[in-house]
C-alpha cells in the first residue's frame, strides 16, 4: 500500500512539473513583447518552447509573434529601401534571417538593394557624363536603368528633362560627336557627291566609308551657310537616296537606301516592355498600326510586349506606350439611402350591434335500431323557420349581437430605413450593392406515381444599388444609377401549403454628372394613401352633431418617401500629357521614328568652315545675288549686366539681378535667360524699377515654365522711355546640381527706343555660380 501511494505521488509530481515547465519563461517573453522588446521576448518564448515542446499554447503564441515581427521587419526594410537608406534596409533584412534563415522575401530584398545601388551608381555616372556635355551617353545610361526598373525616380527625371530640353530646342540627338556639331558653309554646283564628302572629310577630320554599291556618278548641288555638319550630311543623304550608320564619334558609313542594304546595315534592337495598366492586345494593335512593326510578340500572362525594330522605331514605340500605359481612374462613391414611412391612424366612435337573428328551437325525434332494440332520440335544431314557428314567435326566439364597442384609438408611426454604403469602382465598371436578406420561398410539386417534392428558392429583399461611373479629365464624374428598394408586404399561403410573398418595390434610375466631392440628392414621395371609413346606424348616424354618437369613424393616412444621396470622390484620375509627351516627331512613311529633316543654326558660336567646290566655277547670276540693304539708323547703345552670388549651396535659392545702362531712351526690352534645367530652376521673377522711371505703367511678361531651359522676359513701357542705369528684373533661382559650376547667359536680345527704332544691345558675359555641398 505504501509503494502504491509513493508511485501515485511521483506520477502526480511529474505531471505537475510537466505542466509548469517553461511557464516562467513564457510569461517573461509575453512581458518583454508587451514592453516592445520583441527580439528578447521571442528568445524567452523559444526557451519556454524548448523546455515544454508539447505545449500547444507556447508553440502557437511563439509562431504568431514571430510571423508578426518578421512582417514588421520586412515592411521596415521596404520603407528604408524606398527612401534609399540601403544600410538600414540591409540590417532589417538580415535580422529576418535570425528568425527565418530561408525567408525568400529577405533574399529578394537584399538582391534588390544590390541592384538599386548598381543603378544609382549608373545614374551618378550619367549625371557626370551629362555635365560633361555628353547628352546622348547620359540618355543611353538612363534608358538602360529604366529597362531594368521602369519606376526609377532619377532615371525618369533625367529622361523627362532631356526630352523637354529637346522639345524646346526642336533638336533631336543623333549620337554623333562634337565634330558633327561644327558649323560649315558649302557652295557646290553639280559636283560629284564623293568629292563633296572628301572635301568635308579633309576640312573636318570626319571619316566617310562608302558601300561599294554607292554610284560613283552621283552629283549634287548645295549652297548652305553656317549650318552644322550633321544636318548637311543628313540633307545630302536624303536628296541622293542614301542612308548612313554612325560607327563612332567621327566615322560614318554611307550606303544606298534600299531594302536589301537596310537589311545588311540597319541596326535592329530587341526591347521588352512590361505594361502595368494597359491591355497588351490594344498596345499590340497600336504598335502595328503606328510603328508598322511586324516582329512583335506578346505574353498576356505577364502583360509583356517584345518587339524587334530599329532604334528609332523602338524610341517611338516607347513614347507611345508611355502615353497609353496609364492607370485607370478610380472613384469612391459614398451613398446614403433613406426610406421614410409615416403612418397616422384615428379610430373614434361607438360600434353598435349590426345584426339580429330570429331563432327557432324545435325538437326533432328520431329512432334507430341497435341490436334489435329501437331507440328514440330527440335533438334541437336551430335556424329552422316554419310557418308554425312564426305563429309562436316570442322574445326568446330573437337573438341580438351584444358587441357594443367604444373605439378610442389614435396611432402615429414613423419608420426610417437607412443604408450608408461606400464602394470603390474603376472607371466604366459596374458595381452592385445589396443590403437586405434572402427570403426562402418553398414550392411544392406533385408528380403522378412519384409523390410530392418541395424546392426552395430565395428572393432578394432589401436595398439594391447598381452604379457605373465614368471619370472625366476635368474631374467630373458621370454616374448611371439604378436603385431598387423592396420589402415584404404580406405572406400568401397556397392551398397546397406552399408559402409565397407579396413584395413591394420602389425603383429609380437616372444618369448624373457631378463634380468631385459634389453631393446630389434624389428624393420624392413614392406613395401617399389616405383612407377614410365609417360605420353608422342608418338615419341616426347621418344626423348633424349628434350623429357621431351613433357611428364610428376610421381615418388612416400612409406616406412613403425615398431619399438618395450620392457623393463621388475621385481617388485617381488620368493626368493630361504635357506637350512633349502628346506631340512628337514620328519620322517619315519610309523611315519611322527618324529625326526630322531640317536645317538650324549651330547651338554655340564656332569657327565656320567655308568650302567651295570645283563644280561651281561660275558665280551666281546677278538676279540671284543677295542685295545688301542699307544700314538702318541705330540709336544710343544699351548695355546689360548680371549680378549674382559667386557660390550657393545645393537646394538653396539665390537672386540674379539683371541691370541696364543706356545713354538714350529705352521703351521696350526683351531677352531669353538661358540655363540648364538639370542644374537649376527658376522659382519666380519680378520686375525692377529701371523701366518704371517716372511711375510709368509697364507691361511685364515673364512666367517660368517647369523643366524649360530658358526664361523669356518682355518689358514694355506704355509711354515714353527710360534712361540711365538701374535694375531691369530680379530672377530667383534654385540650385539643383551636385557640387560644381552652373552657368546662366542671356540670348535673343532686342530693344527699342520711344520712336520705335532698334537699339543695339551689348549682352553681358555669362554668369557662373559654384554650387557647394
Amino acid at each position: 500500500m505504501t509503494f502504491k501511494k509513493i508511485s501515485v505521488g511521483l506520477i502526480v509530481l511529474a505531471l505537475l512539473t510537466a505542466c509548469t515547465a517553461g511557464r516562467q519563461a513564457f510569461d517573461d517573453g509575453q512581458s518583454l513583447i508587451q514592453e516592445g522588446k520583441i527580439e528578447e521576448g521571442l528568445a524567452e518564448l523559444e526557451r519556454a518552447l524548448k523546455e515544454n515542446a508539447r505545449s500547444v499554447e507556447f508553440k502557437t503564441y511563439y509562431l504568431r509573434q514571430k510571423e508578426l515581427y518578421i512582417a514588421h521587419l520586412l515592411v521596415k526594410a521596404g520603407n528604408a529601401r524606398a527612401a534609399k537608406q540601403y544600410s538600414d534596409a540591409e540590417s532589417a533584412y538580415r535580422r529576418v534571417f535570425k528568425f527565418d534563415p530561408s525567408n525568400q522575401h529577405a533574399n529578394d530584398g537584399l538582391e534588390g538593394i544590390r541592384n538599386d545601388r548598381r543603378r544609382d551608381e549608373a545614374m551618378a555616372n550619367a549625371e557626370k557624363v551629362l555635365k560633361a556635355g555628353k547628352t546622348d551617353e547620359a540618355q543611353a545610361i538612363a534608358r538602360s536603368v529604366l529597362a531594368e526598373d521602369p519606376r526609377h525616380d532619377g532615371a525618369l527625371k533625367m529622361i523627362k528633362a532631356l526630352e523637354d530640353k529637346a522639345a524646346t530646342q526642336k533638336h533631336a540627338s543623333s549620337g554623333l560627336g562634337a565634330a558633327f556639331k561644327k558649323p560649315i558653309t558649302l557652295e557646290f554646283r553639280d559636283a560629284n557627291l564623293k568629292a563633296i564628302f572628301e572635301v568635308i572629310s579633309r576640312a573636318t577630320q570626319i571619316n566617310f566609308i562608302f558601300d561599294r554599291d554607292v554610284r560613283a556618278d552621283l552629283k549634287s548641288t548645295i549652297f548652305v551657310k553656317n549650318t552644322s555638319i550633321e544636318e548637311v550630311i543628313n540633307l545630302l543623304m536624303v536628296t541622293n537616296q542614301l542612308d548612313k550608320r554612325v560607327l563612332n564619334e567621327n566615322t560614318v558609313l554611307i550606303y544606298p537606301n534600299t531594302p536589301a542594304k537596310n537589311k545588311d546595315y540597319q541596326e535592329l534592337v530587341v526591347r521588352a516592355f512590361y505594361l502595368a495598366n494597359a491591355d497588351v492586345k490594344q498596345t499590340l494593335n497600336m504598335i502595328k498600326t503606328l510603328v508598322k512593326t511586324r516582329d512583335v510578340f506578346i505574353d498576356e500572362k505577364l502583360s509583356m510586349l517584345v518587339m524587334k525594330d530599329t532604334p528609332e522605331a523602338i524610341r517611338l514605340a516607347e513614347k507611345l506606350i508611355v502615353a497609353q500605359d496609364r492607370a485607370e481612374p478610380e472613384v469612391m462613391l459614398e451613398v446614403e439611402v433613406l426610406e421614410v414611412k409615416r403612418s397616422r391612424l384615428l379610430d373614434l366612435g361607438i360600434q353598435y350591434p349590426n345584426t339580429f337573428t330570429a331563432l327557432n328551437i324545435a325538437t326533432q325525434n328520431t329512432s334507430s335500431t341497435t341490436g334489435g332494440v329501437i331507440v328514440n332520440t330527440s335533438a334541437q335544431t336551430q335556424n329552422v323557420v316554419t310557418i308554425d314557428t312564426l305563429k309562436n314567435l316570442t322574445g326568446g326566439s330573437i337573438a341580438i349581437s351584444p358587441n357594443l364597442q367604444l373605439n378610442l384609438k389614435k396611432e402615429d408611426g414613423d419608420v426610417q430605413t437607412l443604408a450608408n454604403p461606400r464602394i470603390r469602382v474603376k472607371n466604366k465598371e459596374k458595381a452592385k450593392i445589396h443590403i437586405g436578406e434572402k427570403v426562402p420561398v418553398i414550392t411544392t410539386t406533385s408528380t403522378a406515381n412519384v409523390g410530392v417534392a418541395e424546392s426552395v428558392s430565395y428572393l432578394d429583399v432589401g436595398l439594391k444599388l447598381d452604379v457605373e461611373p465614368q471619370v472625366y479629365l476635368d474631374n467630373d464624374v458621370g454616374i448611371k444609377v439604378g436603385l431598387e428598394v423592396s420589402s415584404i408586404v404580406r405572406e400568401i399561403r397556397g392551398q397546397s401549403g406552399s408559402l409565397t410573398y407579396q413584395v413591394g418595390t420602389r425603383n429609380a434610375a437616372t444618369v448624373l454628372r457631378l463634380k468631385d466631392g459634389e453631393t446630389q440628392i434624389l428624393a420624392g414621395r413614392i406613395s401617399d394613401e389616405d383612407r377614410q371609413s365609417a360605420s353608422k346606424i342608418p338615419g341616426l348616424g347621418d344626423l348633424p352633431l349628434i350623429g357621431r354618437l351613433f357611428s364610428t369613424h376610421r381615418d388612416e393616412t400612409t406616406q412613403t418617401e425615398i431619399v438618395l444621396l450620392i457623393t463621388p470622390r475621385i481617388l485617381r484620375n488620368i493626368t493630361r500629357l504635357d506637350a512633349a509627351q502628346s506631340e512628337f516627331s514620328s519620322g517619315t512613311e519610309g523611315s519611322v521614328g527618324s529625326a526630322s529633316l531640317s536645317l538650324r543654326p549651330p547651338a554655340a558660336p564656332a569657327p565656320v568652315v567655308t568650302l567651295q567646290g570645283q563644280g561651281a566655277p561660275a558665280p551666281m547670276p546677278p538676279a540671284a545675288q543677295p542685295v545688301t540693304a542699307p544700314p538702318q539708323p541705330v540709336a544710343a547703345p544699351l548695355t546689360l549686366s548680371m549680378a549674382t552670388v559667386p557660390s550657393i549651396g545645393k537646394g538653396q535659392e539665390f537672386n540674379l539681378v539683371i541691370q541696364a545702362a543706356s545713354s538714350g531712351e529705352v521703351k521696350s526690352l526683351g531677352f531669353d535667360l538661358v540655363y540648364d534645367p538639370l542644374l537649376m530652376e527658376v522659382v519666380r521673377v519680378t520686375e525692377a524699377a529701371f523701366l518704371k522711371q517716372g511711375n510709368a505703367a509697364t507691361e511685364f511678361i515673364g512666367n517660368p515654365v517647369e523643366g524649360a531651359d530658358r526664361l523669356t522676359l518682355n518689358i514694355n513701357r506704355t509711354t515714353g522711355g527710360a534712361r540711365g542705369t538701374g535694375a531691369v528684373a530680379v530672377v530667383v533661382l534654385r540650385a539643383l546640381a551636385e557640387p560644381g559650376a552652373a552657368q546662366v547667359s542671356i540670348e535673343n536680345l532686342k530693344a527699342a527706343d520711344a520712336a520705335g527704332k532698334t537699339l543695339s544691345v551689348t549682352p553681358p558675359a555669362p554668369a557662373t555660380i559654384n554650387v557647394t555641398p
